[in-house]
């Protein structure tokens, strides 16, 4: 989608400092964020073996850090699933220390993957992968959810249903207070003067009563010690940037704005570094909680994902025994509200399937059936371009056109090329030259083609070799600029 001037950039952090009603809206989305994060951030920290408290702490530190050196405007770091389950075996095996010298370790990859501009890879995602990603997120974000509102008694659907109206109907009247907030405070009135005997936040884990200290991880510094955690790293920062540059991605496309890849992939590495030090579990962009604040609260800069930090530090330390009274049912109607409104409908629908081609459907369904069968964002998107290149190289592989014309006197074959020739290309086109039945001369033209590949001027290489066998003289000629150089430089040269 091109991007108007008028909506090339966010609104600057300056300008929002100067607007009470930006402000407004831009604190009290964070104010929704952080409650939205705190169960995720229990649930994640349960998942990767540590005490709950270090995921809270890890989205705190996250939020922040990504928000200030982070390129994406409005995208909120945190505890992640996904750098969940990369860690979870090392911190069973080998315990919190060694954790936290893999969060510093990853940190420092990400900067360097950074500063060598992974971020740019982001323009060879095709966009049936982006849809399969959005789809795949919006299940498993729906399907975390279930747990909290079936199995506990009449109160919780009642409860349920009266969040969705809110969060439904509220939107269309006003957005000057987000519904998110409205949903979560009604329910939580709701329980405590009822005496509602339902699920609170609270169950989920211990809130912390005090703020984080500096660590350092008290590992040997050896070659052994690397060898354990380096590979935990990289996958963490791998996937840490994945996620973030695909969220980042999406963010986008939803504002119609631009931002730093390149940035955000450094702040993510400045903020795993600093999260390390504050004896964090590492994390990465959160796309639920992203969507909230995007999509339900309205926030466009970078105030909301510091005030999400601010406001979850504020939250579960200084008042934690009032937060835990909030329903989790509340909660879980937030992220079912955001997955529903997310996922994209149109590109389900029989009519779009129908003039979609096979191929991006297929790619498509391979991107969403990995990520919910992996419960991994990063897996799937892997999977999703890995199927869209080997579906791409095939559909071009066979565009390659050779025609052959003889000449009047019948001694001058000439094969005209049309077509990108690359290694998927090179191998037809090996096998369409009329070997035997050509005569002394052969001329390849190439005027209307180019080589891309070591490939195919091995392929070529080999039809002269075959026709030299046969005493036959073979000519290549129109090569553009490009082409020619490659030809000459590789030509004779690949065994």
């Amino acid at each position: 989608m091109p991007v108007t001037p008028a909506a090339s950039a966010s609104p600057s952090v300056l300008s929002v400092l100067r607007s009470p009603r930006l402000l407004r809206t831009e604190v009290v989305a964070g104010l929704v964020v952080a409650l939205a994060m705190i169960p995720e951030a229990l649930s994640f920290s349960v998942l990767a073996g540590v005490d709950p408290r270090v995921g809270l702490f890890t989205s705190f530190t996250m939020a922040i850090t990504a928000a200030v050196l982070g390129g994406r405007p409005a995208m909120v770091s945190g505890a992640a699933g996904a750098t969940a389950l990369v860690i979870a075996p090392l911190v069973a095996s080998h315990g919190m220390e060694y954790l936290i010298a893999t969060v510093l370790l990853a940190g420092v990859m990400q900067l360097g993957l950074g500063l060598a501009g992974l971020g740019r890879l982001m323009r060879f995602i095709p966009r049936s992968v982006m849809v399969g990603f959005v789809n795949a997120l919006c299940i498993l974000i729906f399907a975390a959810q279930v747990p909290h509102l079936v199995g506990d008694g009449g109160a919780v659907y009642a409860l349920a249903v009266l969040a969705i109206l809110v969060l439904v109907l509220l939107p269309r009247l006003t957005r000057v207070v987000p519904a998110p907030l409205v949903a979560v405070l009604l329910l939580a009135v709701l329980v405590a003067a009822g005496g509602l005997d339902v699920p609170l936040l609270s169950g989920e884990g211990e809130l912390p009563s005090s703020l984080p200290g500096l660590v350092w991880p008290d590992v040997p510094m050896t070659g052994d010690t690397m060898g354990v955690i380096a590979p935990y790293a990289l996958a963490m920062a791998l996937v840490g940037l994945m996620e973030s540059l695909m969220t980042a991605k999406l963010v986008d496309d939803l504002t119609d704005t631009r931002s730093s890849k390149t940035r955000e992939a450094l702040g993510q590495g400045g903020a795993n570094l600093v999260t390390g030090f504050f004896g964090g579990m590492g994390g990465c962009a959160m796309i639920g909680q992203t969507m909230v604040n995007v999509k339900e609260a309205g926030a466009r800069t970078r105030v909301s994902a510091f005030m999400t930090g601010v406001w979850l530090l504020v939250l579960v330390v200084g008042l934690g025994e009032t937060v835990g009274r909030i329903p989790m049912v509340a909660l879980a109607c937030v992220m079912v509200v955001v997955a529903v409104t997310t996922f994209d409908w149109h590109s389900v629908r029989p009519a779009t399937l129908r003039r979609m081609p096979r191929s991006e459907t297929a790619v498509m369904i391979v991107t969403v059936a990995v990520v919910v069968a992996t419960e991994n964002l990063a897996i799937g998107v892997v999977a999703g371009v890995l199927v869209a290149m080997m579906l791409f190289a095939r559909r071009v592989a066979h565009l390659a056109e050779v025609t052959r014309e003889l000449s009047p006197d019948g001694r001058t074959a000439t094969y005209r090329v049309t077509g990108e020739l690359f290694f998927a290309s090179s191998n037809d086109l090996y096998t369409q030259f009329e070997y035997a039945a050509d005569p002394p001369r052969v001329v390849v033209d190439l005027s209307d083609s180019h080589v891309w590949d070591a490939s195919t001027v091995a392929a070529l290489d080999a039809v002269e070799t075959k026709y030299a066998a046969r005493g036959v003289s073979l000519e290549i000629v129109g090569l553009n600029a490009a082409s020619a150089a490659m030809h000459a430089r590789l030509s004779g040269n690949l065994g």
